[in-house]
């Protein structure tokens, strides 16, 4: 059987999930793969998987759950274009790809790419029934496998492979003046910075809450990213006041969306991570991998790529009291990462070696 990669993924959202599915579809056509995106009409993943030059199915939206209508019609699609490999990130993609797997038995192999960690227990019967028409499981990390082994009831093969980065792009660094004079920053005091949309599950104002926490005032912080259009209006406005107040005059900078962050990542000191529990945290990835430590969240994923306190430091997660604190240790005692032990943990991560691993689980190297 010829190997034919198809990469389904019906959000119509764009975040780390979809980016990442959609680089390792462009990574693994580069290494000689053939390789169909599916994905919904005007959906930003399609749009960007065209200009990519990946091939796009188009398919319709359907329903997370007992859909058959669209199972049938993506089992006939796949039959179309042979795929003999079925590749899927997001959750809602989850049961129609159970469904295709059903109906086409070992004419196709299923993967599950995990991004999003369980929450809850899936041990359900039907939650059972569909999982284990998933051939592989892929974790990027090991608390996520520690979840699947021990909060549902999947039988089928598990493996850790780590979502990965072209570590190309952190090649040529430009050093801290540099980037700091890049993006009009302060020069000579300690800068902590934080990138996101400006939105409460990113944690801008539980930074902002921590600055005024803290004891230490000779600290700035950059804030990269922006609000989005009608949507978590009340927390901007309350980040606004804040920023606009006596004690945050001249301390607080803000900064557009980058295509490219890496001179953001290097006119830090530190860069914050302070969501509630991010599962894999690619700005936690991408900031070792510039050679700059992170203050994390003790949640999620981050303690485990930072390998505790090698990349950073880590604060109780959702507590301002306890970041500020941090803060006022990382700026008394003036504490920082070597930044080449930092870009050997990212070293991990490089696409090639995680496009290698893919092969090797789905049988195709």
């Amino acid at each position: 059987m010829s190997v034919h990669l198809g990469y389904l993924c019906s959000s119509e959202s764009w975040g780390g999930l979809e980016l990442n599915h959609l680089r390792n579809a462009i990574w693994m056509h580069k290494r000689g793969h053939k390789v169909l995106v599916l994905a919904v009409a005007n959906s930003r993943f399609a749009k960007e998987a065209e200009a990519a030059g990946l091939t796009v199915q188009i398919i319709e939206n359907h329903s997370k759950y007992y859909d058959f209508k669209s199972g049938r019609a993506l089992v006939k699609l796949l039959k179309h274009h042979g795929i003999s490999h079925l590749l899927i990130r997001a959750t809602r993609d989850m049961s129609i790809t159970a469904f295709a797997k059903w109906k086409l038995k070992d004419a196709l192999h299923t993967s599950y790419f995990m991004e999003m960690q369980l929450g809850v227990k899936k041990t359900h019967f039907l939650h059972s029934r569909r999982h284990n028409e998933i051939d592989l499981w892929a974790c990027p990390l090991p608390w996520l496998e520690q979840q699947v082994r021990t909060m549902t009831r999947f039988k089928n093969k598990i493996v850790q492979i780590p979502s990965g980065m072209d570590l190309t792009q952190f090649q040529n660094i430009p050093t801290k003046e540099e980037a700091r004079k890049q993006l009009e920053l302060p020069e000579n005091t300690i800068l902590f910075g934080l990138m996101g949309r400006f939105d409460p599950q990113k944690g801008q104002l539980l930074l902002l809450k921590a600055m005024k926490k803290a004891k230490n005032k000779d600290f700035h912080v950059a804030l990269l990213g922006e609000p989005t259009h009608n949507e978590a209006e009340e927390y901007y406005a309350e980040m606004l006041a804040l920023m606009e107040s006596e004690l945050f005059k001249g301390r607080v900078h803000v900064r557009p969306y980058m295509k490219n962050p890496v001179a953001f990542y290097a006119a830090l000191d530190w860069f914050v991570m302070a969501t509630k529990a991010e599962s894999i945290g690619m700005v936690t990835m991408e900031s070792i991998a510039c050679g700059t430590p992170v203050l994390g969240s003790n949640a999620g994923g981050t303690p485990e790529i930072l390998e505790q306190d090698k990349g950073g430091i880590l604060f109780e997660t959702m507590s301002a009291d306890d970041l500020a604190e941090k803060i006022d240790v990382i700026c008394d005692q003036n504490i920082s990462k070597d930044s080449e032990v930092l870009r050997e943990m990212a070293q991990q991560y490089d696409h090639n070696s995680v496009c290698a691993a893919v092969e090797t689980a789905l049988g195709i190297d």
